[in-house]
């Protein structure tokens, strides 16, 4: 073998192990401590009324609370009509909740969490919604005590208003 054919291995070689290197030493485990998350988030929000909402046939009031990068949600649900079981029902109003982490990106909070019971526990069977939480949201407007949320997916804005400042003291997560 010639000189130069064991340098354009050698060269090969090194190439594809750096390469390696750099792809797997760009990896990280989540940790478990939580990150700051946006300042202006930082707090408990809670949403009044949509507009029309006496006219829908269901509706959702959601009151969210920002602590450092982990959001909290409580969905307050109105349904004029039965979709779900008779015992889920509950006259047509109920309480679902969920958790998880966010990040902004942009004018975006981009949400990955779960469903959980009211305890926090992660909530895998019974009535309403169960398993991933993943809604995203362009942040419309935002002030020192209201915040505007678009939902992707829903298109309705969510016009919430600060109801308590939160400070971000970072922690294990899910404390």
């Amino acid at each position: 073998m010639s000189y130069l054919t064991k340098s354009k291995n050698i060269k090969a070689y090194l190439f594809v192990t750096i390469g390696m290197l750099l792809l797997f030493g760009s990896c990280k485990f989540n940790s478990e401590m939580q990150s700051e998350g946006a300042s202006y988030l930082q707090g408990e929000w809670k949403q009044d009324s949509i507009p029309h909402q006496d006219q829908m046939l269901q509706y959702t009031l959601t009151e969210f609370r920002f602590t450092c990068d982990s959001i909290y949600a409580r969905m307050y649900v109105h349904s004029k009509t039965k979709q779900i079981a008779d015992s889920c029902y509950n006259n047509g109003s109920w309480v679902e909740y969920a958790k998880g982490l966010y990040v902004v990106r942009g004018d975006s909070v981009i949400v990955d969490g779960i469903y959980v019971k009211e305890n926090g526990k992660q909530k895998l069977s019974g009535c309403y919604r169960q398993g991933q939480y993943l809604p995203r949201f362009k942040v419309a407007s935002h002030s020192k005590d209201s915040l505007v949320l678009e939902n992707k997916y829903d298109q309705r804005p969510i016009i919430l208003r600060k109801t308590k400042d939160v400070i971000c003291v970072p922690q294990k997560r899910w404390q």
